[in-house]
């Protein structure tokens, strides 16, 4: 559902259309808001559900704001109407909130960092599937193996294990069969997520971001941190960044009792990296999250409650790293024959 709102004292409806999700309805809706000159185009979830008409309309050289689910579904809930949920509503919610400006920025056409992303989900899936097949290999060989199979499995010993047996009976045939195929796409689920990090890495590298020289930040963990945070200039603090990504705690207190609870909410990817990144500092003896974990294990945190204080320092450093890589980029001149 499309509506156009006109600014004045009080946002006044002007007219509501709905159009089709296809090519002509894409030409209609064009058709439709080409009667209005000077105008905006508020779309909800541009890097969800919307992502397709919002790219199509920066495409075609339109001024596009993405405006969050949750900004939306604020204003149809202390709007007139009881916040009825419809989609002639969630529409005028939409507009509104773009006319308030808070929590609202102006989409950018694809660039190099949704190139990043896609290779990074690409890879998270491939790595998802390479867990199930070592997990049905190990399954097949602890079937095969008088006594069972240790936990730790690689390609190289299933090969070496699976020459050493010779099934008796039918059976048997069947499963060193099956072992053989699921050895086989580990190998090539290998090669596959292998080429993927080499081309994140590429990417990566090409950026010229900084947050390789982070330890515990790999290309691959770079990359899902740049591909996730975007333009960092939309987080105006580095509390707002942690909020962002979930490292933050929820503060729960009351009266004289300070109390803090974990956040399940913010980006989980983000926290995810985040971790990786704690979790590899803490691994090695001598690095500042290292050092910075035993302090707090010496002040009486828990393991899990250290590991989380980590990740909220890991986040604002993090965060700087992006905003100094942001700093050091050179812009466009702006001149029309100057590159």
């Amino acid at each position: 559902d499309v509506t156009g709102v006109q600014t004045c004292a009080l946002p006044i409806l002007i007219e509501s259309a709905r159009f089709a999700n296809t090519t002509d309805g894409y030409a209609q809706l064009t058709a439709f808001a080409g009667r209005w000159g000077q105008r905006r185009w508020a779309v909800e979830g541009c890097f969800g559900a919307g992502r397709s008409l919002a790219q199509r309309l920066v495409a075609d050289g339109e001024m596009v704001l993405d405006v969050p689910a949750k900004l939306a579904a604020r204003v149809r809930v202390y709007s007139r109407g009881h916040g009825r949920k419809t989609d002639k509503h969630d529409a005028v919610s939409v507009g509104l909130a773009a006319l308030d400006g808070t929590g609202v920025l102006p989409v950018a056409g694809d660039d190099a960092l949704v190139s990043m992303r896609l290779l990074c989900d690409r890879r998270d899936e491939l790595t998802a599937q390479r867990t199930q097949a070592v997990c049905r290999l190990h399954r097949l060989l602890a079937e095969l193996t008088p006594g069972g199979m240790r936990r730790e499995l690689t390609a190289n010993k299933a090969q070496a294990l699976l020459g050493l047996i010779r099934p008796a009976d039918d059976v048997g045939r069947v499963r060193v069969h099956i072992a053989r195929d699921h050895l086989a796409d580990i190998r090539a689920l290998d090669a596959r997520i292998k080429y993927i990090g080499t081309q994140i890495a590429a990417l990566v590298t090409a950026s010229g971001t900084g947050l390789t020289a982070l330890f515990g930040v790999g290309p691959v963990i770079a990359g899902r941190l740049l591909a996730e945070v975007g333009d960092v200039a939309r987080f105006p603090t580095k509390d707002a960044f942690a909020s962002y990504n979930g490292t933050a705690p929820i503060d729960v207190s009351s009266g004289d009792q300070i109390r803090h609870r974990l956040s399940r909410a913010g980006n989980r990817r983000i926290n995810h990296a985040l971790h990786m990144m704690a979790v590899t500092q803490i691994r090695y003896p001598g690095t500042p999250g290292r050092r910075y974990y035993e302090r707090k294990r010496t002040e009486g945190k828990t393991p899990k409650e250290a590991l989380r204080c980590l990740k909220r320092r890991l986040s604002d450093l993090v965060y700087y790293q992006l905003l100094a890589d942001q700093q050091g980029t050179i812009g466009a001149c702006g001149s029309p024959t100057t590159p």
